[in-house]
């Protein structure tokens, strides 16, 4: 027997399903795994032999690969574990490989973020110490953008495309008042502004907003960020902002991170900058002002998904497959651009250690010299990410998904 097993892990995405797809697919024209396997809730369905047989299901269920794709989320669910170093407790690694022999697995595909990476990393190079010929093979996911290596990550089109068009819609919520008024968007992102700098596509002819754009590259100073705010109130009734959710002091301290809230990656639990944000307009400026915070919200809207992003993420499955039959290991599939216009980009991978626990920022010249807004450059790699729009089903008058019953047992 020749089987695979796949695993998703990390927070979800509207992509991350068409990556689980595009596997499927590929395996399906080429008949490479016998069976392909569906890990419940990440590497701890593994761990708890928590399984589905996604090949059965793609074979009984009509249209399941492409409703798949469409489907927000994850279909095999998630997790935050964080795997142990093998010489801490080498019980689990071994527990993990004795349940890929038993089920005659020869490659674990792992969908994820940076987090998830470092357990394709781990994995990976227990693999090589002990000699097993099992490929472990990372495939990108996060709407946070900040894997290294790869141009963009599946998922991150997708949520900016729902950022533009939120802002837009709000942007039309302010101009409706004759009154001055400042609304505060804050947008998720801890130590990468990507997903707030998206906010910028919102521009158009006859809107210029987010006239303001703060993200985490460059330190927030309070009272500069006062005068920013003063100075477009004198020309307009309303301004609306983007920040990120960690942006933070010259110190490197959170305007909104809790002293003792963190996961089990020890990453700050953050909220609340745009409160924060929000009391001190009111208090050294004195106009309406109101924050939002678009915390989960794009990373499930499907009905906003970009067709680009749900394309790209199916193409990484299908190459994440190709590179397992090549007896590729210890890598993550990537994308490089190729051209901005026309746009294009090609698949391809690099070394895992490349990637695990590394963060791509935002280019310091893609973010203007005041460290309110983002250049040109930023917008032209932005576009081409949220283009074209998927066909999705709806019935009773809201989208139709695949049923995932599956998870809530």
């Amino acid at each position: 027997m020749n089987n695979c097993i796949i695993a998703q892990s990390g927070g979800p995405t509207v992509a991350i399903n068409a990556s689980l797809a595009g596997v499927l697919s590929a395996n399906m024209e080429n008949g490479y795994f016998d069976t392909v396997y569906g890990s419940i809730n990440g590497i701890t369905g593994i761990l708890n032999s928590k399984i589905l047989n996604l090949s059965k299901l793609q074979e009984t269920i009509p249209g399941f690969t492409d409703k798949l794709k469409v489907t927000p989320a994850m279909y095999l669910g998630s997790c935050r574990y964080k795997l142990p170093k093998h010489q801490d407790e080498p019980e689990i690694f071994d527990k993990i490989f004795t349940f890929f022999h038993e089920h005659d697995i020869n490659a674990f595909f792992y969908i994820g973020g940076n987090d998830s990476m470092d357990t394709v990393l781990k994995l990976s190079e227990y693999a090589s110490e002990i000699g097993s010929n099992i490929k472990i093979i990372g495939i990108p996911k996060t709407i946070d953008n900040d894997l290294c290596g790869t141009d963009h990550t599946p998922g991150f089109g997708s949520a900016a495309k729902y950022i533009a068009s939120s802002i837009l819609e709000i942007a039309h919520d302010t101009y409706i008042y004759p009154v001055k008024s400042v609304t505060i968007v804050e947008i998720m992102g801890r130590d990468a502004g990507w997903l707030t700098a998206a906010s910028a596509l919102a521009r158009n002819e006859y809107s210029g907003a987010p006239q303001l754009i703060y993200l985490p590259e460059r330190a927030f100073d309070e009272n500069v960020f006062i005068e920013d705010v003063k100075k477009l109130l004198e020309t307009n009734n309303s301004v609306v902002m983007a920040v990120s959710e960690g942006i933070r002091d010259k110190d490197g301290n959170y305007i909104s991170a809790s002293a003792t809230s963190t996961d089990n990656f020890g990453h700050n639990q953050l909220s609340g900058a745009g409160k924060a944000l929000e009391s001190l307009v009111a208090n050294r400026i004195g106009v309406k002002v109101r924050s939002v915070e678009v915390n989960i919200l794009q990373r499930c809207a499907s009905h906003l998904a970009s067709l680009t992003d749900l394309d790209e993420s199916a193409e990484q499955g299908k190459y994440a497959l190709q590179l397992s039959m090549e007896g590729k290991s210890g890598v993550m599939v990537t994308l490089k651009r190729t051209g901005d216009a026309p746009y294009s980009t090609q698949t391809d991978y690099q070394d895992i250690h490349d990637t695990a626990n590394l963060v791509k920022n935002v280019p310091d010249n893609w973010i203007n010299k005041e460290g309110n807004d983002v250049t040109k450059e930023m917008l032209t790699y932005l576009r081409p990410l949220i283009a074209g729009e998927p066909v999705i089903s709806f019935k009773d008058g809201v989208p139709e998904y695949l049923d995932v019953r599956h998870l809530k047992s």
